[in-house]
C-alpha cells in the first residue's frame, strides 16, 4: 500500500518540492494550501507523471479552527496518514511595535498553533499504529533571536523545541519527529516577508535540494536537519554558542535591514 503524506503549504516552494519527491517515490498525497489553482496544477502534474492519488484541501491554515477541519476532512475521506509534513508558514520584516498586529497574530496561528494542533490530531493515530513520521519545517532562524523579524524567529524557535521534545517522548515507539532547519531558500517566503532586498537573501539555495534533505532526514528519523547553508554560514553556525549575544543580535539586525542598492 502506498504511503500517504499530508503536506501543508504544498502550493509552492519547499512544500511543493516535498510533494513532488513523495510522488516520485510512489506515495499518495493530501495537499493543503489556500490557493486552489496552484494545488490543481500540482495535482495535474503529479497524476500525469506518477499516477499519484491526491486529495486537495483548500484551507487558510492561519485560522484557529483550520487544523481540526483538515483532520475531520481526512478522517471522513477514510484516509490514513503515514507522514505528516507541517511546512506552511510565513515571516514578516519590521520593528515589532510598528508591524500590523493582526498579521503577526496570523503568523503565530499558522507557524505555531496550526502546526501544533495538526500534530496533536494525527499523532495519537501514529502511536496507536506504532508507525508514522512527522516533519516540521523550522528554520535556522530558530537558533537565535531575530531583530526585525522578532515574531518569525520566535515561532521557529518554538517549532524546533516542540519537535525535539516530542521526538524524545516517542523514544520507545516507531514514530519519529524531524525538524528541518533551512537557510535562505528560493521560495515565495523572501518576497512575502519583505526579505528579498536584504543581505540575508544575497545567496539562496534551490527549494529542491532543501526538500530532499528534509525528506531523507524524515525517513531516517533524524532529529534536526540543517540545509541550504553556504560553507561560511556553516562555520558561523558553529561559532554561535561562543560569540557575544549582543554582537550577534547587531549582526542579524544589519543583515535584515533593506539594502538600498537592491531597491533601485
Amino acid at each position: 500500500m502506498n504511503k500517504v503524506a499530508l503536506i501543508t503549504g504544498a502550493s509552492s516552494g519547499i512544500g511543493k518540492e516535498l510533494a513532488r519527491i513523495h510522488a516520485e517515490k510512489g506515495g499518495d498525497l493530501v495537499v493543503v494550501a489556500r490557493r486552489a489553482d496552484k494545488l490543481k496544477l500540482l495535482e495535474t502534474e503529479l497524476k500525469a507523471k506518477h499516477q499519484t492519488n491526491i486529495k486537495i484541501i483548500v484551507k487558510d491554515l492561519s485560522k484557529p479552527a483550520s487544523a481540526q477541519q483538515v483532520f475531520e476532512e481526512v478522517k471522513q475521506a477514510g484516509i490514513t496518514i503515514d507522514y505528516l509534513i507541517n511546512n506552511a508558514g510565513f515571516g514578516g520584516r519590521g520593528k515589532f511595535h510598528e508591524r500590523d498586529w493582526e498579521t503577526d497574530l496570523s503568523m503565530i496561528n499558522l507557524n505555531i498553533v496550526t502546526l501544533t494542533a495538526l500534530t496533536r490530531y494525527f499523532l495519537p493515530g501514529f502511536v496507536q499504529r506504532n508507525t508514522g513520521k512527522i516533519l516540521n519545517v523550522s528554520s535556522i532562524a530558530c537558533l537565535l533571536p531575530g531583530p526585525l523579524q522578532a515574531v518569525y524567529y520566535a515561532t521557529k524557535a518554538y517549532v524546533t523545541s516542540f519537535s525535539n521534545a516530542i521526538a524524545e517522548e516517542l523514544h520507545d515507539t516507531q514514530v519519529t519527529v524531524t525538524a528541518l532547519l533551512p537557510g535562505a531558500t528560493e521560495t515565495e517566503f523572501a518576497k512575502v516577508s519583505d526579505m528579498d532586498k536584504t543581505a540575508l537573501f544575497d545567496k539562496t539555495f534551490s527549494a529542491r535540494p532543501v526538500a530532499e534533505d528534509g525528506y531523507i532526514g524524515m525517513l531516517s528519523g533524524k532529529l534536526n536537519v540543517l540545509s541550504g547553508l553556504t560553507f561560511s554560514q556553516k562555520i558561523v553556525m558553529k561559532t554561535i554558542p561562543m560569540a557575544p549575544k549582543k554582537m550577534l543580535l547587531s549582526q542579524i539586525r544589519k543583515m535584515q535591514e533593506v539594502n538600498e542598492n537592491k531597491v533601485h
